[in-house]
């Protein structure tokens, strides 16, 4: 199934507006942009989690390396 056509949309916006009415639909659309922004929000937040936590595994890893004396070889 494909994306809806202009005679779908058109037919989409009229069901919308009989049942919701004109004084609703601006309401509707201002809680849909609403809802857009916080779940982009979200996921930009948990993207910086996982790049902070990247981060600090790679500090630890870089830390136990460091602690580790070098072994010497015996001739």
């Amino acid at each position: 199934m494909g994306m809806p056509g202009g005679m779908e949309w058109i037919l989409i916006a009229l069901v919308v507006l009989l049942l919701f009415g004109g004084k609703k639909i601006p309401e509707l659309m201002k809680g849909l942009g609403g809802g857009i922004k916080n779940f982009k929000k979200a996921v930009k937040e948990d993207d910086e989690e996982v790049v902070k936590a990247d981060e600090i595994e790679k500090k630890e890893e870089n830390k136990t390396s460091d602690d580790k004396p070098e072994e010497t070889k015996n001739a």
